[in-house]
């Protein structure tokens, strides 16, 4: 089959060696696979960590590594220099171009901003260009950003409907246990559906240069999911993991089945996107009317708010019990949704928007 959209996305533990040079060899076996699928009729986005790991011994930062934010910022505009030029090399060996692309989350909470990323990436898919995308990290904001770049991978995957994301990483894929604490772990090769207690089962990050780990990808893997992207998960040292995960090798890694019936586009943005500025707290009444009817949430079904938000901010719904269960966007302010908190529509003023959320901007959440 060709035509399709991969995203594949590296992590910087499979990048680098244990003082955070660039393996040159890594990122020449990425683009070489890169190419053979190329060859095949498909388009392929790298999403690539390791710019702060690149960084480090150009500067000859190695011990101790600095934490800083402000110079770990700058570490990554120094890196991420090297880390391209190893790419676009990498990729004219095979005839090939490659394109930086920055994102920040500003770039999928702004809808402007989120269009307009799409519509660069796929101009430069057009033009045959392969997209190198990584966390804009000399300028992030620290309050706000990715936190790692499998989170930006399942987004980037969701904004251009990817076909197949594959997650590199130094493992084979999700195992039964902690291979370096049990012996018998063995390789899980297929999830239907990733809930909690599989992503907390999946601990933290795997290395000291790596700000993912299993638990990132896991919660990557559901976004995509949610998208409609089927998900591998394996590792990157396996020859031909990347071509062998595209034709669908049994063995390669953890497949992440997608869901049947994907979430329409906005719905999908506001889901998974952009981060929640508060909560509001509805009664069970109201809770049974959004699961099972599908209805816009009213002031008479509120019962507390939590947070500052804005109108058009994302905000989280909660029961009575205080768990998530949906997330929208709200058609007024934080004081404004507590005065009419508990309010019957009858009671509401004329100008007064009825709806706290609409269902149009409303998304049901696992």
């Amino acid at each position: 089959m060709s035509g399709r959209l991969i995203v594949a996305k590296i992590g910087t533990s499979s990048l680098t060696d244990t003082t955070g040079a660039i393996v040159p060899a890594a990122i020449e076996k990425l683009c070489a696979e890169v190419a053979s699928l190329r060859e095949g009729g498909d388009r392929v986005v790298v999403v690539s960590s390791g710019a702060i790991a690149a960084g480090l011994p150009v500067l000859g930062l190695h011990e101790p590594r600095p934490t800083a934010p402000a110079v770990l910022q700058a570490v990554s505009a120094v890196g991420q220099v090297h880390l391209v030029g190893h790419y676009n090399r990498a990729l004219a060996a095979h005839g090939l171009v490659g394109g930086q692309v920055l994102l920040a989350p500003l770039d999928f909470i702004n809808r402007r901003q989120y269009l307009h990323a799409r519509q660069t990436l796929r101009v430069l898919l057009d033009l045959g260009v392969v997209p190198v995308v990584n966390e804009n990290d000399a300028i992030a904001d620290d309050e706000i950003r990715f936190g790692d770049n499998d989170r930006l991978a399942a987004l980037v995957s969701h904004l251009l409907g990817a076909d197949l994301l594959v997650l590199l990483t130094d493992t084979a894929g999700v195992l039964t246990g902690d291979p370096q604490v049990d012996r018998e772990a063995s390789l899980i090769e297929e999830i239907v559906a990733v809930d909690h207690q599989m992503e907390a089962m999946a601990g933290g990050a795997g290395t000291a240069r790596g700000s993912g780990g299993m638990a990132s990808k896991l919660a990557a893997a559901k976004i995509a999911a949610w998208s409609g992207v089927r998900v591998v998960i394996a590792g990157a040292a396996r020859p031909g993991v990347l071509t062998d995960a595209a034709a669908g090798v049994p063995g390669v890694g953890t497949v992440i089945v997608p869901r049947a019936q994907r979430l329409p586009a906005r719905k999908l943005w506001i889901a998974f996107a952009i981060g929640a500025s508060g909560t509001i707290v509805v009664d069970e009444g109201a809770k049974a009317a959004l699961l099972e009817r599908g209805v816009s949430l009213l002031p008479a079904g509120v019962v507390a708010v939590y947070g500052t938000f804005d109108a058009d901010d994302a905000v989280e719904l909660a029961g009575p019990d205080g768990r998530v269960f949906a997330k929208g966007l709200t058609r007024h302010p934080a004081n404004r949704v507590k005065e009419l908190a508990g309010r019957q529509t009858a009671d509401l003023p004329d100008h007064v928007i009825h709806e706290v959320i609409h269902r149009d901007d409303l998304v049901l959440l696992p």
